[in-house]
């Protein structure tokens, strides 16, 4: 995995029953090396006009630290829409052992814990297995995750993997070395039976962590996302 910041400009690429108009937003995206863990933040703004005319402007700031060994997270999610907090999510999970179950701890919005199921994953070793599940050939996974953006525990992600390319040239530089595949990543509530997904994204991961030509679906929008900024700090922690 790459310490890395990355910029997106968003637009809106569909609309499912046409209430969304249009829409435009940016992303950051940075992952630091903490030494013994990945700390992470993700920033997302969305300006969306909807079929009433009606200009909404929301914000998600969602941060985490991750230890390197996949079984320690602290996270902090908050959404707001026009200045209003609609969600505010932090707290703390731990894995008792790699591939065991675990155990979240919410702070917000209530003091509260929750049991992980065995083989839960935490954001950055999930993004992990995808990967070498890619470099493996795999064509499909389904990975129980924890990433702290909701208040409902964990969720179940199941992840199609479109080949595996060799390295090729790109606009950025950093990542003309790396080999490179197309995933499609779908998130459901594992507390509830629904065969839709709450959330579904599809990108192109390098073998390093790093991700360009997003689409992410919000259910009744689509928003693209272009990579137009990457820093690579030098190695090390």
């Amino acid at each position: 995995m790459a310490a890395h910041a990355a910029e997106y400009d968003l637009h809106l690429q569909s609309s499912h029953g046409g209430e969304i108009i249009s829409g435009s937003g940016h992303m950051s995206y940075e992952v630091t090396d903490a030494c013994e863990g990945w700390a992470t933040r993700q920033r997302l703004l969305m300006d969306l006009t909807n079929s009433g005319g009606q200009d909404v402007h929301m914000v998600s700031d969602y941060t985490t630290y991750e230890s390197k060994d996949g079984l320690r997270l602290r996270f902090h999610m908050k959404q707001t829409t026009e200045d209003a907090v609609t969600s505010e999510v932090a707290g703390d999970a731990e894995i008792e052992r790699p591939g065991g179950p675990g155990t979240v701890r919410y702070t917000m919005p209530e003091k509260i814990e929750k049991p992980l199921p065995a083989g839960t994953l935490f954001p950055t070793t999930h993004t992990d297995a995808i990967i070498e599940g890619a470099k493996a050939g795999k064509r499909f996974l389904a990975l129980p995750l924890f990433d702290g953006t909701s208040a409902n525990g964990p969720a179940n992600s199941t992840v199609v993997i479109n080949g595996w390319n060799t390295p090729a040239a790109t606009k950025w530089a950093p990542l003309s070395a790396h080999p490179s595949g197309r995933v499609r990543i779908a998130f459901f509530d594992a507390s509830q039976a629904s065969q839709e997904p709450d959330y579904e994204v599809s990108l192109r991961y390098f073998d390093n962590g790093i991700a360009d030509n997003l689409s992410m679906d919000f259910g009744d929008f689509v928003m693209g996302g272009t990579l137009v900024s990457l820093n690579l700090p030098k190695p090390g922690c």
